[in-house]
């Protein structure tokens, strides 16, 4: 029987640059069989965006990192989901993060443990970035995959004062990959719920 599972990318855009890298989570998703991506821009959310989320099996957060955490924008959709958080409505829900920010480390690693803790919070079960460190040997570089070494989840380096058509191969391919895995863990945290299900 084939597996069919959803997959939501919640994220703040800032200024064009996160939202490069929110697509790539969501174009990994999207080439795994079965899987149905949606993009939810938390600064625009609506009742589709709220719904898109409650009805995913995995929830990828990502934010810029602006001065050592997410962007203001997405703390106050963090704080909005607090209805949820006492409804337990995530609870189970599987979940990742990904961030962007100017400097090659610039704090982002903050930034991806304040998601881990929101989806805590919310009861979910975090999905980490499931790559070794490129570049980070002299036969390694720049273009490595996870170039920048991070492992929570998926981190970029957008220069500032670069457009987001700039952004760096190697960092869209990371985002690209961890939007694949979370929902290829989906696939099988779906599948396993399946098989235990009680036989009516």
């Amino acid at each position: 029987m084939a597996i069919s599972v959803k997959l939501a990318v919640a994220f703040h855009g800032g200024s064009g640059h996160t939202a490069r890298f929110a697509g790539a989570v969501h174009a990994g998703a999207s080439s795994v069989s079965g899987c149905e991506s949606t993009l939810v821009s938390v600064d625009t959310i609506d009742e589709a965006g709220w719904a898109a989320l409650d009805g995913a099996h995995a929830i990828v957060f990502g934010a810029p990192t602006y001065m050592g955490t997410a962007s203001a924008a997405f703390h106050q959709f963090a704080e909005s989901t607090s209805k949820r958080f006492l409804r337990q409505t995530w609870l189970d829900k599987l979940a990742a993060g990904f961030t962007n920010s100017g400097d090659k480390h610039g704090d982002k690693s903050s930034t991806l443990r304040y998601l881990q803790t929101l989806a805590a919070q919310h009861g979910m079960t975090w999905v980490n970035l499931g790559l070794k460190s490129g570049w980070n040997s002299l036969r390694g570089s720049e273009h490595d995959i996870n170039r920048l070494g991070f492992h929570d989840g998926a981190a970029a380096q957008s220069l500032l004062g670069a457009r987001p058509d700039d952004a760096h191969r190697s960092d869209l391919e990371t985002a690209e990959h961890l939007g694949r895995r979370v929902a290829e863990q989906a696939t099988i945290f779906v599948a396993g719920r399946a098989a235990l299900a009680p036989v009516r």
